[in-house]
Formats: structure tokens, sequence, C-alpha cells
């Protein structure tokens, strides 16, 4: 936007120009030929001046044709990235002059603005709420992955292939998080072509806590990175692509873990919400 004062002044430099060759053509031919003449005469000199600044204009001109060009330019370049579903809260990020500068801003870290926040209208479902919707999904969980003892939800695991990775998760959910990345695929293919995971079922408690499980537990939750770049945990900050991921779960009623108190901004669940409705569905 610098670039319009600019024009403004070539614009108004070009009226005086051309006010200055308008009361020139005022002046009688005679007057600049005929020495007797009684008026004022247009020397040689002034004719070069004039001519100079003729001159001046059509470089003028070629200027503003330039930069309206450049304005051209940055208005599709804007224009390009509202068109995509970003966080507009996390402030403002540079994304250098080309493709490949846009398409690598990515992987690059920013911070997690009002993090509190960003599940806002939906509810966790907490492992209190899961066990009692599912069942335990084991007597016994440590901190590492281990096999699940629960038959009825062991039953309802499906592994698939879901967009750009594979995951063992319960049907409903592995349904809804196939529609998640159909929307990333048709809205932002460069960003969903990077999407990597970090794994979906594991059967643990949360970590710190004494027997309480994960929704890993449930297959209802999966960590995703871009990449294949490993989010670091509770530092507040995460990849800008998870962000732009971030809206799209929120919209298909996964809560995201940036919310938690150790935040963990790979982690996607889904939200209470959802496994309410499918219940009144007869989904699970």
């Amino acid at each position: 936007m610098r670039a319009i004062p600019v024009i403004i002044g070539a614009m108004s430099l070009i009226v005086i120009v051309l006010i200055g060759i308008g009361i020139y053509s005022l002046w009688p031919a005679s007057d600049a030929y005929d020495p007797n003449a009684t008026g004022p005469a247009v020397d040689s000199g002034a004719r070069i001046e004039i001519e100079q600044l003729r001159g001046q204009i059509e470089n003028l001109g070629e200027k503003i044709d330039g930069l309206e060009k450049q304005l051209a330019t940055m208005d599709a370049r804007i224009a390009s990235q509202a068109a995509q579903p970003q966080n507009q809260q996390h402030g403002a990020i540079d994304f250098g002059n080309g493709q490949n500068d846009i398409i690598d801003a990515y992987a690059q870290i920013v911070q997690i603005a009002d993090r509190r926040n960003v599940n806002k209208g939906l509810r966790i479902a907490n492992p209190t709420y899961l066990e009692s919707v599912f069942g335990r999904p084991r007597a016994s969980l440590s901190d590492r992955c281990q096999s699940m003892t629960n038959p009825r939800l062991s039953k309802m695991l499906v592994t698939e292939t879901v967009g750009p990775i594979r995951v063992r998760m319960l049907q409903p959910a592995i349904d809804s998080l196939q529609r998640v990345f159909n929307k990333i695929e048709e809205t932002d293919p460069d960003l969903y072509a990077r999407i990597n995971t970090a794994g979906s079922l594991c059967v643990r408690q949360i970590r710190g806590s004494r027997g309480r499980a994960s929704t890993h537990s449930f297959g209802l939750s999966i960590d995703l990175n871009i990449d294949g770049k490993l989010d670091t945990l509770g530092d507040g900050k995460t990849q800008l692509g998870l962000t732009i991921l971030a809206d799209f779960f929120r919209n298909e009623g996964w809560f995201w873990g940036a919310a938690f108190s150790r935040e963990d901004s790979m982690h996607f669940e889904v939200s209470r919400d959802k496994i309410e409705q499918w219940l009144a569905e007869g989904k699970i």
C-alpha cells in the first residue's frame, strides 16, 4: 500500500505539467517566432524545458503502469491468503514473496493465542463420562500403550486409511475424520499433503494421572503434525498448520488439546457433544 502515495504524487505532478503545457499552448504562434512581437516570446530554452517535461510525463506514465501491476499482484496474493481458513488471532506471519515461502510457513512455530478458548462451545469427554458410555478399556492402565481387554469396545474398533494417514479408531470417529480431511484437501491441498500422525489408538492412562484413561484408549483421538515434526508439549506454541487444522476439527465437533492445562496442540479428540450425537443416532 506504500505505492498509493507515490501514484497520487505522480498524478499531481502530471496535472501541474499539463497545466503548464496548456498555458503555453494558449500563446499566439506569432509571438513565438516574430522578433517584433510585443507580447512575451517563448524562446528555445523554454521549448527545451517543455519537451523535457513531456519526457518526464512519459516516464511517470510508465512508472504508474508498473505500480498498478504491483498493486494487482498484491491484491491477488491477499485474496489467495484470505481464501484459506486461517486463525487470524495468531498474529502477522511473514509469508515471503513466493508460493514456496507460503507452503513452508505451515511448519512455522507460532504462539497459540487465547488457547483456553479455542474450543468455545464444545465440551470435553472426560474419562468418567467415557467409561460410563463404553466401559473401562482395560482393568489396569500405565503410561505405555497396552492391549485392550474390553470386548465390546474392541469389536467397535476399525483400522483404515483416512486421508493421508492410517488409523485405528471407532467407526464413527473414522467417518468424522474423513469428512475433516475431505474439507482440508478441497480447501488447502498443500497443507493436506503435509499432514502426518503420531498415532491414534493407545490404551494407556493420561500421563501424570493415576488410572485415568486417555481418549486414545477409546479410539476417539489422534495426534497430528506437519512434516512429521512433533510438537513440544506444554510450551504454549504450535505449528501454524495445526492452527489451521484446528478450525476444521472444531467445525466437525472435535476438541483441540491446545486448551489443556498442559498444552498438547498435536492432540485432537472427539468432543462429548459429538459422542452424544452419535448415541442419539444409534452409531455407538
